[in-house]
């Protein structure tokens, strides 16, 4: 990020008093000489909002937390040659003064030297925090404001750097560990030495160093892995500068998130100086049109076509952390696009208010809240084609233990693949766009790329068909054509960027059966459905198993209760029995009279019972051995001659005629069997009178 004049890192310490808030208690390397601290908060460039940045919503429910955001840097004039006066305050309580406003304005005016006199221009920095808490109980000295059971500072750094926050974050981790393991914060030296030895890198150090650790620590890999195609839709929607809100309840994820998307547009974290205020401008004032190239030198070559856009110049903010107190900021009119990070669910349910596309990274979704957003920036059949190859590199690569790197260790899915892969794409499509303009200044050109016969073909590529444009969707190419960051790029470049870089779409082309089967591949793949099918499985199965002991135990319990049943059942009939015993033997000893004169009755008289036997038994005969002689007799005189209903006589054994009905065919009618027992029952008492 260029810069008049060097800035000198800063150091600052934020207290959380329980009746004032956040406040800062410790400035160090602060040039406090010719400083206003009654200089009004508002042009203070937001400084007096450092204690609120440094300790963000929900900081409290950590032991640590990290936050970063963005500031204005407005040097004041100096005399003399090489800076004016430069003083480096001791800690301690002196430089506390209300809620810091004064020590901030000195920290803005001081720390930076401008040479000649002259003001120099408003520019951004940066600041980092490491926020700590640690238990009051365990303080070796407590101060007469700790009240709580916990004592909770941050450590801020601040720099013109971004790119160096990274390594700048594991110092200050390092740093506020090592204070808050003394357990006395009135011991600063650490804190003081520390200060001085960023100091003392930003002099000797050359920022050119730094291009290979600049990126370190940025989680892309897992972005493009959480996000896969929707990963090449946030890259378009921060083309076309709409208002970007993203949001988490881990601050430190939603600040890293945002400098690695803005970190997929080579050089454009080092080139934020007019991104803390929407009234800054200056980058755009001062750039001017290359009128040589060295493609051997990378960034010669990147800003000769016209990158990094500038994505954030006048009308734009973009802050990694942002209290609710800069919410004017982002609702004023002059702020018409930003990229900003809130951990405040309170923006969440006013979204529609604050922003055109939310990110939340809790819910790991992104919501495109406006329509004519949502369909510029829909991918184009070569867009999808392409993201979904990265994701694929990624996924392959994916490695659960280890996410910052593949698990080939090779190249092929790495963090600089990544970026390497949309530097290609940025590069593709500003190629494509001056290609566009060149056909579209010349319509008879434009006419024979379409397939005429005018127009010079000298001036068209011939290996291009048509206008490659296309491929990057002609409705999102629309949009950014409306841009302001568009408008200058378009104006500092030259026209014939496709003679150095391929204006093709890197992976041109219609649509193919290939493309159908990696959609529904990857469709399939999201669907998750192998991880839903074992879950399903465990499910089952536990449900199988807990069924079938319930089943088992309900038979169980069917089984005791069947055999309880039986049990009381055989109970009952042995107590029935043995009552029917009881109540027998009873009854002989009580009804003893009615046995006695049971005795006393007459026995039945046997010989007579066997003469009626034999009597009986002697009619039967007589009455057979008469039967048997008429039908003889019938057989002799032919017996089918008789009147058929007459009445015949059979002999009986005393001689005596007794008249029997005979049938029409001649047959006597038998008696019945109660005939037959009147008369054995009159024949028996007939004897019996006789004995």
């Amino acid at each position: 990020m260029a810069s008049t004049s060097p800035f000198t890192p800063l150091l600052c310490v934020v207290d959380f008093h329980h009746a004032r808030g956040p406040e800062i208690s410790h400035w160090f390397g602060t040039s406090p000489a010719g400083s206003d601290p009654q200089q009004p908060q508002e042009e203070n460039g937001g400084w007096g909002l450092i204690p609120y940045m440094a300790l963000p919503d929900g900081a409290h429910r950590g032991v640590e937390e990290f936050s970063y955001f963005s500031l204005v840097h407005k040097p004041k004039p100096t005399t003399g040659e090489g800076g004016g006066d430069r003083s480096e305050d001791g800690e301690g309580d002196g430089n506390r003064k209300g809620d810091g406003n004064g020590d901030q304005a000195a920290a803005r005016d001081g720390g930076v030297g401008s040479g000649g006199g002259a003001a120099s221009k408003e520019t951004s920095i940066f600041g980092i925090s490491c926020c700590q808490s640690i238990p009051a109980s365990s303080l070796l000295w407590k101060s007469e404001d700790v009240t709580r059971s916990a004592v909770q500072k941050a450590v801020v750094a601040l720099t013109d750097q971004p790119e160096r926050f990274s390594k700048l974050r594991e110092k200050l981790r390092v740093v506020t560990r090592a204070w808050f393991a003394q357990r006395d914060f009135r011991d600063v030296e650490i804190l003081q030495r520390f200060q001085e030895n960023l100091s003392r890198e930003v002099v000797v150090g050359s920022r050119e160093e730094e291009d290979g650790q600049q990126y370190f620590g940025l989680s892309l890999r897992e972005m493009v892995y959480q996000y896969k195609w929707q990963m090449l839709v946030l890259f378009k929607c921060l083309l076309l500068q709409p208002k970007m809100l993203f949001f988490g309840s881990h601050c430190e994820r939603v600040c890293q998130v945002q400098f690695s998307l803005l970190s997929l547009i080579p050089n454009l974290v080092k080139n934020l100086q007019d991104c803390a205020d929407p009234q800054m401008n200056s980058h755009a004032e001062s750039l001017r049109k290359p009128d040589s190239v060295r493609t051997s030198d990378s960034s010669s070559f990147l800003a000769y076509l016209g990158v990094p856009l500038q994505l954030f110049g006048k009308g734009s903010v973009f802050g990694p952390y942002t209290p609710l107190q800069q919410l004017d900021i982002l609702t004023d009119l002059d702020t018409k696009s930003y990229v900003v990070g809130s951990t405040n669910s309170l923006l969440i349910q006013q979204k529609d208010r604050y922003c055109d596309v939310l990110i939340d990274l809790d819910e790991n979704a992104i919501s495109i809240l406006s329509p004519t957003l949502r369909s510029a920036v829909a991918l184009s059949v070569a867009d999808r084609r392409w993201i979904d190859f990265l994701a694929q590199q990624v996924t392959d690569t994916w490695d659960d233990t280890d996410p910052s790197r593949p698990k080939t260790h090779g190249y092929a899915g790495s963090e600089e693949f990544i970026r390497l892969q949309f530097e290609e794409y940025l590069l593709a499509l500003l190629s494509a766009e001056k290609y566009h303009q060149h056909l579209s200044s010349h319509p008879n050109n434009k006419d024979r790329a379409a397939g005429g016969n005018g127009g010079d073909p000298k001036a068209l590529l011939a290996d291009i068909e048509g206008d490659p444009s296309s491929d990057f969707s002609p409705a999102f190419l629309d949009a950014w054509r409306q841009t302001e960051n568009y408008a200058l790029w378009s104006r500092t470049t030259d026209t014939h960027l496709f003679d150095l870089v391929d204006p093709r779409h890197p992976c041109a082309g219609g649509i193919t059966i290939e493309d159908v089967q990696r959609r529904l591949a990857a469709q399939i793949a999201e669907l998750h459905l192998d991880e839903r099918f074992s879950a399903t499985r465990e499910v089952v199965g536990k449900r199988l198993v807990e069924g079938r002991e319930q089943v088992g135990a309900a038979f169980g319990r069917v089984w005791a209760d069947v055999e309880a049943l039986r049990e009381a059942q055989r109970r009952r009939a042995e107590e029935a029995r043995a009552a029917a015993m009881a109540a027998d033997d009873g009854g002989e000893v009580r009804n003893g009279s009615h046995l006695q004169y049971a005795a006393r009755l007459p026995k039945p008289d046997l010989g007579q019972a066997q003469a009626s036997v034999a009597a009986a038994g002697q009619r039967a005969g007589a009455y057979l051995s008469s039967w048997g002689s008429w039908a003889a007799e019938k057989r002799k005189v032919g017996w089918q001659r008789q009147f058929s209903g007459s009445q015949v006589t059979a002999p009986t054994q005393d001689g005596k005629q007794r008249g029997d009905v005979v049938t029409k065919e001649g047959r006597p009618k038998v008696p019945a069997v109660d005939e037959v027992g009147r008369q054995d029952a009159h024949t028996g008492r007939e004897a019996k009178e006789a004995g």
